[in-house]
């Protein structure tokens, strides 16, 4: 089955999983404010990130080993692969523990970065962080088997089960939630379904791929075994500097400003993050089809692949990125929810000028994982890491919660700036000018349309209610869409998307 075939069937499951989940995130995030309150919020949002800085236990192995896997998979070398999931099952094992350890380790310090907490006693707390804690512990039992069904192109299996698991989950717990309105109560329910569902993908994929219990599995040899591990080192670092730029804002809010605010910023970064996902299922989905890719073409055809989705990436993260600097506040503050929940507009502006960057920034990731090129940029999350946490702890502490989001921007634009460098030249033996060039113009044609907007989503959204807010999506829709199409619909990167698209719906060729 060839890789658009594959790409595609991951893509549209990935999107009904991105919108189900969307949905029924957004149904259980209502239900919960309107029978919680906002400190219970900050404080899910806040052991959310805790959680993901203590994956850092991880060290990058996964994505070592879904590289390491590719090869085999395409020659179908059973007893290779049965070799390396042996070894990825060890190593999530013993992540599985590092994390248990560093994440009862921690606990005692949950004083120091819940801020303000409310009525809730310290005891509270933690109890509903060991809860978090086994969740995420107990994930890594099962996940290092979706690896396989990733590295065949079958994405689409795990994306499937995490929607399934979702609807029930959001189900079960809004029914335990409006008859206890207790939250305690709302986490073991979560609890039960989860761990229910990693039994049954547990037996699932055993039965999928019975060799993964054979007992006859030679070691891998030291060399395939140094590859793995110079490839986790580098992610190591890789690992630690994404954790401290991207993991750490809700924690930084929570602890120089309070719980609460980190529950209301929660909102906005909640509606960016799950949008971005759904436009990001594109190009995730094809990472397998890079490595499939960079294992099979020149490098004449991997450059031209990745001029398209890069522009593509583009020109979908800056039609939302414009859209959400008119209408993410009217969305959140005017049909959602009421005023007290709006954030000022210099940190919305922060938050969507960073969506843009880091939407451009996932075409590099995925091209890089896919190709293997973990070493050449090692110390650069570390900079960014350092760079954020350095700049957002201080300005915090002088212009408030924009910051935090400063100290994001600033960070992130580093690697827009290094890595396409790196990738051009290692991967394309290429300079990169000519990709900072188009960057330059796809921005510039964005930030018009941005400011051109203005003007009339003043006139029209006078008032914001639903029959304002849907016509200034069309009207973005059709100026955003009409000028990019006017300017870029001349491009080979067009041309190309406009073919593939077009051989998936007949009527289009004509």
């Amino acid at each position: 089955m060839g890789r658009i075939h594959q790409a595609g069937k991951n893509i549209i499951f990935g999107y009904v999983s991105n919108f189900v989940i969307l949905l029924m995130n957004f149904i259980q995030r209502t239900v919960f404010i309107l029978v919680l309150d906002r400190t219970l919020l900050g404080v899910n949002s806040i052991y959310t990130n805790v959680l993901s800085v203590l994956s850092l236990a991880e060290l990058g192995i996964g994505t070592a080993l879904n590289y390491s896997l590719y090869k085999p998979v395409a020659q179908q070398d059973i007893e290779k692969i049965k070799s390396y999931m042996r070894f990825y099952r060890k190593a999530y094992m013993s992540i599985a523990v590092a994390i248990a350890v560093l994440g009862i380790g921690i606990s005692p310090f949950l004083k120091y970065i819940l801020k303000n907490p409310g009525n809730y006693s310290m005891q509270e707390l933690t109890v509903y962080y060991f809860i978090f804690l086994f969740n995420t512990v107990s994930t890594y039992f099962v996940a290092y088997k979706y690896s396989l069904t990733n590295a065949e192109q079958k994405n689409y299996i795990q994306t499937n089960v995490t929607t399934i698991t979702k609807i029930v989950t959001v189900l079960v717990q809004i029914a335990v939630l409006l008859v206890t309105r207790n939250f305690l109560a709302y986490l073991l329910a979560q609890l039960v379904v989860e761990l229910a569902q990693k039994i049954f993908v547990s037996v699932y994929l055993n039965r999928m791929y019975p060799y993964l219990r054979e007992k006859d599995v030679q070691k891998l040899t030291e060399e395939e075994t140094r590859v793995v591990a110079n490839k986790t080192k580098a992610l190591v670092l890789h690992k630690i500097g994404d954790v401290a730029r991207l993991q750490t804002d809700t924690i930084i809010i929570s602890s120089f400003v309070n719980v609460d605010t980190s529950g209301v910023v929660g909102n906005y970064t909640y509606i960016l993050t799950y949008v971005g996902n759904f436009v990001n299922i594109i190009f995730s989905s094809v990472i397998s089809g890079f490595g499939n890719l960079v294992a099979t073409e020149s490098k004449e055809k991997q450059y031209q692949v990745f001029k398209v989705y890069r522009f593509f990436a583009c020109w979908l993260f800056g039609f939302g990125a414009v859209g959400f600097f008119h209408l993410l506040t009217p969305l959140i503050c005017g049909l959602w929810l009421d005023e007290s929940w709006m954030i000022g507009s210099t940190v919305v502006a922060l938050l969507v000028i960073d969506f843009y960057f880091k939407g451009g920034r996932s075409v590099l990731e995925n091209f890089k994982i896919a190709a293997g090129v973990f070493e050449q940029d090692r110390y650069l999350p570390l900079v960014q890491g350092g760079l954020n946490l350095l700049i957002s702890i201080v300005l915090v502490q002088r212009i408030g919660v924009a910051g935090v989001y400063v100290g994001t921007l600033v960070s992130g634009i580093l690697a827009n700036l290094i890595r396409p460098v790196i990738i051009y030249r290692v991967c394309f033996d290429r300079k990169a000018w000519s990709y900072f060039a188009d960057s330059l113009r796809y921005l510039a044609v964005i930030l018009a349309i941005a400011v051109v907007n203005v003007p009339i989503r003043q006139f029209v959204m006078r008032e914001t209610n639903i029959w304002t807010f849907a016509l200034m999506v069309v009207i973005i829709s059709v100026i955003y869409n009409g000028v990019f199409f006017l300017i870029f619909g001349r491009t080979e990167e067009f041309a190309y998307l406009w073919k593939v698209v077009s051989k998936k719906i007949p009527v289009l060729r004509k």
